[in-house]
């Protein structure tokens, strides 16, 4: 991908099929839908791909264990449905990861056994591996680094795991690859409307020159996510908004707190939550809370509460006991959650289906969901379309399609940064043979090194510091300290190769380094 490119195609292009407003999972899920059944296809970011909740999960492809519980059956086999094609559509971005749920009763693990056998039922065809009961020696081996005091026998069943970054990054090149066009920091501004109150295009602003662009399109796409509500404002008022954010917090720890490969799962803490310690990039994810927010913000920040709960629900589990000092990276996510009709529901009550509505003037509107679902999401949105008139009528492609990067033998592939660029990793490499100093790490305690960061830059329309550092490679969510570390050589290294003058360099740095004590519970 190269952006110069993406700005002349939108200067040069006429009327488009599908204008697509948001570049986290769902936006990315459209245009990805979208050019692949053969419409011409355009998305907008306003920041960058996956600056918002799309880059703050809890790395989980899963239907989700609660929800069944809680009698979403419908909503689980869906998202086991799609874990499924994931696995197979993009080997190099997902991994199977076993979760164990430890018993602590006597009654604890054939219970969980029994509930996790239906979930295995759910997926069929396209389960990742059968749940099966663990007695008390094999469930203490697996869960060490777990106080023996919690485990009486215990239940492992599987379930996906991924870099939800990286992944919308692969969207991004996959929706590119079939002749999408696709642009960060190129805000949407105004919706265009004809006489009779239609929708016939957008106005949007490059945040980087702030040249603007008149946008014709026969349909616009609302794939906002939590940010929805003020696109919505400017196609008709809401009496209530119909998204409800909510808020979740992470915190990363190193992995001697949970040194085997087996994740951990509590299906309910103290206050009814479920807690997950799951093992991603030689770190352990620990999480997460649901707190409703009322001001959705691209940088939420941790409340004190949850990060409390969180130490103290590990505390509960882990032999060692964390401690803030111990804690690499806290980053927060809001999810998108479609309002429900019963206002006295808690957020972790409202269900995590996804809802899509055409409004009077045609603009189609994706509410809800989670990142397992991106793609029928994203089906679903641009069948609406079709539904609605606004398309002519073509079948949906992605159910097999093959995301960017691909490789059929992920099996023989070494478990480095580099395998989550698939195919691309032999192009990495050859960077390297062609300058050895690209092979130099950022960080002398991570392995992402400097031809990472040139690879950003060239492919994958890096922009900023934060770019690379937040969500290109991932160092400010595994640890904040060795991100700001790393910041000057990394700005050094991005300034001439995107032409930055002194004064943006220092800005930069001066932002990336503010922005990592967000991310840090000590100084």
């Amino acid at each position: 991908m190269q952006r110069n490119k993406a700005i002349e195609q939108l200067r040069t292009h006429g009327e488009w099929d599908v204008v697509v407003i948001g570049g986290g999972a769902t936006g990315l899920g459209v245009a990805v839908d979208a050019a692949t059944r053969g419409y011409s296809t355009l998305l907008l970011e306003a920041h960058d791909f996956a600056k918002g909740t799309s880059s703050r999960s809890t790395k989980l492809v899963h239907g989700g264990v609660r929800y069944l519980a809680q009698g979403y059956v419908d909503l689980v086999r869906e998202a086991l449905r799609e874990r499924g094609r994931l696995s197979h559509n993009a080997p190099h971005l997902f991994r199977k990861q076993a979760f164990i749920i430890p018993g602590e009763k006597w009654w604890t693990a054939p219970y969980y056994t029994f509930g996790l056998w239906m979930y295995d039922r759910l997926s069929g065809k396209l389960s990742i591996g059968k749940t099966r009961y663990l007695g008390q020696g094999d469930a203490r081996r697996r869960l060490k680094g777990v106080r023996d005091d919690k485990i009486g026998a215990g239940v492992c069943y599987y379930d996906g795991q991924f870099d939800d970054a990286r992944l919308a990054l692969c969207l991004a090149q996959t929706a590119t690859d079939h002749g999408a066009t696709v642009l960060n920091y190129c805000a949407v501004t105004a919706l265009k409307k004809g006489g009779n109150g239609r929708l016939e295009g957008v106005t949007a602003k490059d945040e980087l020159t702030g040249e603007t662009f008149e946008v014709k399109a026969k349909c616009v796409v609302n794939a906002t996510g939590v940010f929805a509500n003020p696109i919505l404002g400017m196609d008709e008022p809401h009496d209530k908004p119909p998204i409800l954010p909510s808020q979740g917090i992470h915190l990363v720890l190193d992995r001697e707190f949970l040194p085997g490969e087996d994740a951990l799962m509590v299906p309910k803490t103290s206050d009814g939550r479920v807690l997950f310690a799951v093992p991603w990039h030689g770190k352990v994810v620990v999480g997460t809370t649901d707190t409703l927010v009322k001001d959705p913000s691209y940088e939420p920040l941790p409340l004190e509460q949850e990060i409390e709960f969180i130490l103290n629900t590990s505390r509960d589990y882990l032999t060692k006991a964390p401690t803030r000092a111990d804690v690499r990276s806290v980053y927060v996510g809001l999810r998108p959650l479609a309002a429900p009709k019963d206002e006295g529901k808690s957020t972790k009550e409202v269900s995590r289906s996804h809802k899509v509505e055409v409004s009077h003037s045609g603009m189609v509107n994706i509410f809800g969901g989670k990142w397992t679902t991106y793609r029928q999401m994203a089906e679903d949105g641009v069948d609406a379309a079709i539904g609605a008139g606004l398309l002519p009528a073509k079948p949906c492609r992605t159910q097999e399609l093959r995301l960017h990067g691909y490789i059929d033998d992920k099996q023989h592939m070494d478990d480095t940064p580099l395998t989550l660029y698939g195919s691309d990793a032999m192009a990495i490499g050859r960077l390297i043979a062609a300058e050895p100093k690209l092979a130099d790490r950022i960080h002398p305690a991570y392995p992402f090194t400097f031809a990472q960061v040139q690879w950003a830059i060239d492919e994958e329309v890096a922009q900023s510091l934060e770019d690379v550092l937040a969500r290109r490679i991932r160092l400010l969510f595994l640890d904040a300290k060795a991100a700001e570390a790393a910041a000057p050589a990394v700005a050094a290294f991005m300034a001439p190769r995107l032409g930055w003058s002194e004064e943006r360099q220092k800005a930069e740095l001066d932002n990336f380094v503010k922005l990592t004590k967000q991310y840090r519970l000590v100084a």
